[in-house]
């Protein structure tokens, strides 16, 4: 019985290592058509073609376009390392020391922005002709917002906001300087590399959250 119990388990590692391969080819397609042909003109159709996989199995897996949307920032959400940004994130709301912590935000936006802003931006263009995508870019603003709030609480606990700054007004510092518009005006237009925009958003912030 144990080879036959080794085999079931082996099958279902195979599975489910061919699942993940098949769901991220799907977003890489889903992604290049999203890109080069925009929203409206891509379809599910097509992301299923191209992907080798069947509309349906699109359909099950992400619910749609709009689904195709949201597992794309998700995935870029990210970042590069092994360990997924949002939980660098949030350990380094335990430092002690406020220069650390929000050096650390600023190198982690500047490392999963370059990843996730073309997909808002997406959102934020489809948006002017899906009443879909308007309502998906109010619920994804709102989400970020929350999470500037909870650094604002976390910056806040520690006792690091300079005197006079309110959490409300910390959160929406947070929220504004590291938006995707931002991201998009000195990056993407503006030319500045990743280092120089990194080292901005942290004296932004030092300067605008922390005692002098």
């Amino acid at each position: 019985m144990t080879p036959a119990v080794k085999s079931r388990a082996y099958d279902a590692s195979r599975r489910r290592a061919r699942a993940l391969e098949r769901r991220a080819r799907v977003l890489d397609v889903a992604w290049e058509q999203f890109r080069t042909q925009g929203y409206a003109a891509t379809t599910v159709a097509a992301v299923a073609h191209g992907a080798h996989v069947s509309e349906e199995t699109v359909y099950k897996s992400f619910g749609g376009k709009s689904g195709l949307v949201r597992e794309l920032r998700s995935r870029a959400l990210a970042g590069a390392g092994p360990e997924h940004a949002e939980t660098r994130s949030d350990r380094l709301r335990e430092e002690d020391d406020p220069v650390r912590i929000v050096r650390g935000w600023a190198r982690l936006a500047a490392e999963v922005a370059p990843r996730v802003v073309p997909v808002l931006l997406l959102v934020r263009d489809a948006a002017l002709v899906d009443p879909a995508m308007r309502t998906m870019v109010a619920e994804l603003d709102a989400e970020r917002w929350q999470r500037m709030a909870d650094n604002a609480s976390a910056l806040q606990r520690g006792g690091h906001l300079r005197p006079g700054m309110t959490r409300r007004r910390a959160t929406d510092l947070m929220f504004s300087a590291s938006s995707p518009e931002m991201f998009e005006l000195l990056v993407l237009r503006c030319g500045w590399d990743l280092s120089r925009y990194a080292r901005h958003l942290e004296d932004t912030l030092r300067a605008g959250l922390l005692p002098p």
